[in-house]
């Protein structure tokens, strides 16, 4: 999102917290970076931003309707999975679904982990859930959901 080149980056935050002669002076000057919004407001906006129903996102991603349902009131917390579900059905980059995960306090992806490769090359080549589930199987790595999702 647009949005982020604003503010400062991770590194520079650091920077200031380290720097700072306190946490509360690093609060005061970065108290509007300090705070992630919750997810349902995050999945919310990003489906107003993009023109989508959340009726239609659930279903993209395979998920029971009460669900996704339920996370996107806010009265359910995702799962890593979950998010990852969500930035496939949502049609997000690898940097989006990075800020989606950090904004769901899930760890992000990282090169190193084969699972986490796939889904981030299905992510930046544009492909469906379905497809990312599809390659997950063939490498022998655990599909996205679960059970409930295999081929």
């Amino acid at each position: 999102m647009s949005e982020q080149s604003e503010h400062p980056s991770t590194r520079q935050l650091w920077a200031q917290l380290f720097q700072s002669e306190s946490v509360d002076v690093f609060f005061t000057l970065n108290s509007d970076t300090s705070e992630l919004p919750c997810f349902s407001d995050y999945i919310t906006i990003l489906c107003q931003n993009r023109n989508e129903k959340p009726e239609r996102v659930i279903k993209r991603t395979n998920m029971e309707r009460s669900y996704g349902h339920r996370l996107f009131s806010g009265t359910r917390q995702p799962s890593r999975d979950t998010v990852l579900q969500f930035a496939f059905a949502l049609e997000l980059n690898v940097d989006e679904t990075q800020q989606l995960l950090k904004v769901a306090r899930a760890t992000p992806l990282h090169p190193k982990v084969k699972r986490d490769a796939v889904i981030a090359y299905c992510l930046h080549r544009g492909k469906t859930l379905t497809e990312a589930q599809l390659l997950l199987y063939e490498h022998h790595l655990p599909q996205l959901g679960g059970a409930k999702n295999e081929i």
